[in-house]
């Protein structure tokens, strides 16, 4: 399987918007998480949001909640991060994940779960 593919990151001025796009072609059937998580050198990679594909839960980061929207194009086989009012605290490296184990549904905030990972994309916001 290939890895996912993100695109979409850039810098933008606090208050801006950007939106990413994770290309999921090759886990068509096997994806049973799919979620962006970001990371910056100082901190963890922390859950942003995830959803299962095909279903109408998504889950957030209390810190991104009312902000960011992730949905799927399935003719596309591509997940997006609608980021609307971005932070300076939001800059980071983003990246999106897919598990294909079914135990990512218990737990699909954690990046332990998951087990295809993008290279990231690059997320800069200025104040």
């Amino acid at each position: 399987q290939v890895q996912p593919v993100e695109s979409g990151g850039g810098s933008v001025q606090a208050g801006g918007s950007l939106r990413l796009s994770c290309s999921t072609s090759g886990y068509t059937y096997s994806a049973k998480c799919i979620g962006w998580f970001r990371q910056t050198s100082r901190n963890e990679r922390e859950g942003v949001a995830s959803t299962y594909p095909g279903a109408s839960s998504t889950y957030y980061a209390a810190s991104v909640k009312g902000r960011f929207t992730l949905f799927e194009d399935k003719a596309r086989n591509t997940v997006y991060l609608q980021m609307n009012n971005l932070r300076p605290e939001d800059t980071a490296m983003y990246y999106c994940a897919i598990a294909t184990s079914s135990a990512c549904l218990g737990a699909v905030m954690r990046s332990e779960s998951y087990n295809f990972w993008g290279q990231g994309t690059q997320v800069t916001v200025s104040s």
